[in-house]
C-alpha cells in the first residue's frame, strides 16, 4: 500500500478542481493547471478532497498511486502558495540580469549567455542571487537546473552557481614543496 496514495487532498478555499476522463483539472482566479493521470489510477472528487485509488493491483498501477496523488498535491500547491528557488552567483565579474523576456549571465565565458525565461515562470535578480518563482514545481525545478548547468560550482574556489542552501565540499589546492 502507498503511504503517500492513501493520503486524500485537500482543496483549499478559493481553488477549484475538476474531472473530465484521465485529466485533473485545477483552477483558481485565471491560472489552471492539468495533471494527466493517464488511466493508470481512479481519482475522484468529494467533500472538497481527491482521493486517488489504484486501478488494479498491477505492480505499474500501485507505483503510480503515490506519483499521481504527489502531482495533484503539488499542483494545488503550485496555485495556492507556487514554488520558488534561488540561485547564488560567486566569482569576480559574474554577473545576472534580466532583460526583457531573457536572462542574461555573465559568468566568465567570452560570451553572455542569454536564457530565455518560460511563459510561468518569473524570475528576479538582487545582487548575486536569482529568484526563480513559478506555479510548477517541475519547471522551476528544471529552469533552475537549467541555469546552474551553465556554470556548475568547481570544489577549489567554489566559483560558478550554486543554490542557496546548497553546501560545496571544497578541496585543497597544491601546496609548496619544502
Amino acid at each position: 500500500m502507498s503511504r503517500i496514495g492513501k493520503k486524500p487532498v485537500a482543496i483549499p478555499a478559493g481553488v477549484e478542481a475538476s474531472l473530465e476522463g484521465n485529466i485533473v483539472t485545477v483552477k483558481k482566479g485565471n491560472k489552471s493547471t492539468q495533471v494527466d493521470t493517464k488511466g493508470f489510477v481512479e481519482v475522484e472528487i468529494k467533500d472538497n478532497q481527491i482521493i486517488v485509488s489504484p486501478l488494479g493491483q498491477t505492480r505499474e498501477n500501485r507505483a503510480f498511486w503515490g506519483t499521481f496523488r504527489a502531482l495533484i498535491a503539488n499542483a494545488i500547491e503550485g496555485l495556492e502558495k507556487g514554488f520558488k528557488k534561488s540561485l547564488e552567483i560567486n566569482g569576480v565579474g559574474y554577473r545576472a540580469a534580466v532583460k526583457g523576456n531573457t536572462l542574461e549571465l555573465l559568468l566568465g565565458f567570452s560570451h553572455p549567455i542569454n536564457f530565455a525565461i518560460p511563459e510561468d515562470i518569473t524570475i528576479t535578480v538582487e545582487k548575486n542571487i536569482i529568484n526563480i518563482e513559478g506555479t510548477s514545481k517541475q519547471l522551476v525545478g528544471q529552469v533552475a537546473a537549467d541555469i546552474r548547468g551553465y556554470r556548475p560550482p568547481e570544489p577549489y574556489k567554489g566559483k560558478g552557481v550554486k543554490y542557496v542552501d546548497e553546501h560545496i565540499i571544497r578541496k585543497a589546492g597544491k601546496t609548496a614543496k619544502k
